[in-house]
């Protein structure tokens, strides 16, 4: 039986009896996408123009977090094909719940992004499945046993778990998109903990009221590399002509192991997952400024979208801003 049958056989029925067509007709649009192709170089944005926060905008973002019953997520996401590309290889998901049974109120979240590489139909097709096969697996594994219905729950951790969804999606890359690729970034998001899975140069940040933001993802990129390794600065890094060149990404023949960590959520603060069409064209104090200006977090990636097409839009653009109350 095929990956989508087990699926729909599994899943579907019972995601049907608990939470009706609404919550199906937003799963089915979650991957509704355009395509790109044949991601070389991505010239750093000349026009882009920062400035500190004013002591308003400080003001504003250095009130603590109310503290809500039951906890539950602000969540916004935003997607673009770009300036320069004709295609869409990204693929966001974003799916956010909470349990409150008067025993437990436990916020749940699950988000992901995919940048895809090898052109049409190689890339599109690598970041889709990728994103398809780690959603499965965390809802089977770990949300149906969450909110009390069976699913595959076998009693491996969380990192276990993410790294077999990581296996899966990789699996379903090379099946599906034999010579295509794509970079994995997914935060799972329990309580007050979140345990994030990676593979390529996609980011997660963590972002504090403060002005800071915290990169909590390492880029598996050839240039970051060798600016580990001292042998070029983080200057020449922004322009060298192989800063697009990854050693490891989902697709590749060698085998590998995703990095994987858990941590706690900023709270209060953001937790954002982002492809390289946004952080590596908009600086991180613009983008941070563009986050504590606005009023909530989908106008948030609505305004870093537009920064990123501003400063030529030279790839695609994913992002995913979590805040937690």
């Amino acid at each position: 039986m095929d990956l989508q049958t087990i699926f729909s056989t599994l899943f579907w029925s019972k995601w049907r009896e608990f939470f009706g067509g609404i919550v199906l007709k937003f799963i089915k649009n979650l991957f509704v996408r355009e395509k790109n192709q044949n991601i070389q170089t991505r010239p750093l944005a000349e026009n882009i123009q920062t400035a500190p926060l004013t002591e308003e905008q400080l003001q504003v973002v250095s009130i603590p977090t109310v503290s809500m019953s039951p906890p539950h997520f602000l969540v916004g996401c935003g997607q673009s094909v770009g300036r320069q590309r004709e295609h869409n290889e990204d693929a966001l998901f974003s799916l956010s719940a909470t349990l409150a049974d008067g025993n437990n109120e436990i916020p749940f979240g699950l988000f992901l992004v995919a940048d895809g590489m090898g052109g049409y139909e190689y890339g599109e097709v690598a970041s889709s499945v990728a994103a398809k096969a780690v959603v499965e697996t965390i809802l089977s594994k770990i949300y149906l046993p969450f909110i009390g219905i069976d699913g595959e729950s076998s009693g491996e951790s969380l990192q276990e778990i993410m790294e077999i969804a990581v296996t899966r999606a990789q699996q379903a890359v090379t099946r599906r998109a034999p010579g295509g690729g794509t970079t994995l970034t997914a935060a799972l998001v329990i309580g007050e903990q979140v345990t994030i899975t990676h593979v390529g140069d996609s980011r997660a940040y963590f972002i504090f009221p403060d002005g800071r933001m915290q990169l909590i993802t390492q880029d598996h990129s050839l240039v970051r590399r060798l600016v580990e390794l001292g042998q070029i600065t983080e200057q020449e890094a922004s322009v060298h002509p192989n800063r697009n060149v990854l050693y490891r990404a989902l697709g590749q023949a060698e085998p590998f192991r995703p990095d994987i960590q858990s941590l706690p959520m900023p709270h209060p603060g953001y937790l954002m997952i982002c492809s390289d069409g946004l952080w590596g064209v908009v600086p991180e104090a613009e983008i941070f400024q563009i986050i504590a200006s606005a009023r909530n977090p989908s106008v948030a990636c609505k305004n870093l979208v537009d920064a990123a097409n501003l400063g030529g839009g030279p790839d695609n653009i994913s992002v995913v801003l979590v805040q937690y109350f």
